[in-house]
């Protein structure tokens, strides 16, 4: 008996570090993904990137917070308007990687991508923000670094950590 109440205890114990060690951006994340698009952490993606590795990055967000900031090098597609027109330049082949301020957008498009045979798409997990968060840089429309970031609105700002918060 004794052994059994002490190896209940410790799985719960385990479940309680792990689920401890999880925090509340990230729990937020586990509750809006469906987990349909593979995905990239901000680490792995600037390794990527610095390693100069062919990459197209889908910024899925509006218009106005594309314009605010973006990472480096990222091609617009509208959420709300996107089409097979918007990726057509774009080879199925081509290492995609799509974002949106926390990737549950972003995550919509990537499916629409695979559907269209495009073969490797990845969502950049936690979005800008994340990548913001990590102290990973960005850019305004003129292409100069920038530490502003839009946030969609007030409710989510609470999930960026870092940078100048625009809504």
């Amino acid at each position: 008996m004794e052994k059994k109440i002490f190896t209940a205890s410790f799985i719960i114990g385990l479940f309680c570090l792990t689920a401890c060690g999880q925090n509340d951006f990230d729990k937020k994340l586990n509750s809006l993904y469906k987990k349909t698009v593979p995905l990239i952490h901000a680490q792995e993606l600037s390794k990527n990137m610095t390693e100069n590795k062919e990459i197209v990055l889908l910024d899925t967000r509006s218009a106005e917070e594309y314009e605010i900031s973006h990472l480096q090098n990222a091609h617009f597609v509208d959420y709300d308007t996107f089409s097979a027109k918007a990726v057509e330049q774009f080879d199925r082949d081509a290492k995609i990687i799509v974002y949106c301020a926390v990737g549950y957008r972003s995550e919509r498009i990537g499916e629409k991508l695979l559907k269209m045979g495009f073969k490797d798409v990845k969502n950049l997990y936690g979005g800008i923000f994340e990548w913001v968060n990590e102290g990973h840089t960005i850019v305004n429309k003129s292409g100069m670094v920038t530490d502003s970031v839009h946030t969609y609105n007030m409710v989510w700002s609470r999930w960026l950590e870092k940078g100048v918060k625009v809504y």
